[in-house]
Order: C-alpha cells, then structure tokens, then sequence
C-alpha cells in the first residue's frame, strides 16, 4: 500500500550500548490492513529475543490499539497515519503510538475494570474488552495529546534471561 514504509534503526552510537537494544520505527496509513503489516514487523524484527507469549502480548496490545485508532480516532475520516515505534531495553518493551485523528477520551486511561458480563450472550456489551487488556497488560500507561497528535506510551515488561 502506498505510503507504508518500514524504518529499522539501530540503537544511537553512544559508545557501547546494552546488550540487544534495538530499535522498530513503522509508519503507515491507518487501514486494518496495514494494521495487521504492522504487527508482523514488529513479531518479526523481535524474534527470537522474546519468548512466544511475549511476543503474542505484544501482538495482541498492539492490535487494539492500533485497531481502535483505525476505528475511532480516524473514524469515518477514513484517513491518517500511524506512527509505531519500540524500544527494547531491560525493562522491557517501551512503545509509543503516535497518530492525528480524535483525542482518546479519558475513560479509557482509568484502572482496568471488565465490563459486566454476568448476562445473556445477547446483552454482552459491546466495547470495554480491549482497554481493559492494553490497561491490564501494559506498565507505565501514559497518554498526552500535543500540537493535534495523540501519544500513547506504555510498556511491556519481558522475563529477565
């Protein structure tokens, strides 16, 4: 798809850096499609230096985020860009995902509460299930709007070894 590009850049020469820091910088059009070619490069510039279940936290954190950018911050303006960029260190997997659509309402940044589900299937609500997991599965959740773009940072820890 036009506009999609993949930037790998390597960590700053700072002198000696940390064992296996790396950097993952993707730009693309917010589209489910490109979503989902954004997701399998950031599986693929991180594997084998995560576990399979971080791998697929990541995947799965991603994807609703990624995902409720497509749906409702660009929304029916059908168009706009997402920024995806990751930083492996100690701590983890440090991510930020910058886009231009609608500011994220703040109910989505509270502490993570499962939408009532104690009903019948056809009254199971609709929305709530993937802030819930980002909230639940993230650290160091933090959100800023700046100069029209949204900034969503958050981290995924990784297992020491």
């Amino acid at each position: 798809m036009r506009g999609e590009a993949v930037q790998r850049l390597p960590a700053p020469d700072h002198g000696p850096s940390p064992e296996g820091t790396q950097i993952f910088l993707h730009r693309f059009q917010a589209h489910p499609l490109t979503v989902r070619r954004a997701l399998k490069a950031a599986s693929a510039r991180f594997r084998g230096q995560i576990s399979a279940q971080e791998a697929g936290t990541l995947e799965l954190v991603l994807a609703e985020v990624m995902n409720n950018i497509v749906e409702h911050s660009y929304g029916r303006a059908g168009r706009g860009c997402i920024t995806l960029s990751i930083l492996r260190e100690v701590r983890g997997l440090s991510c930020l995902v910058c886009d231009e659509g609608t500011p994220l309402p703040p109910v989505c940044l509270e502490p993570p509460r499962l939408p009532n589900i104690d009903c019948v299937l056809a009254d199971l609500p609709e929305g709530g299930f993937g802030w819930y997991l980002i909230r639940d599965l993230t650290l160091d959740l933090a959100y800023r709007r700046e100069e029209g773009h949204n900034l969503l940072a958050f981290r995924l820890p990784l297992q020491a070894g």
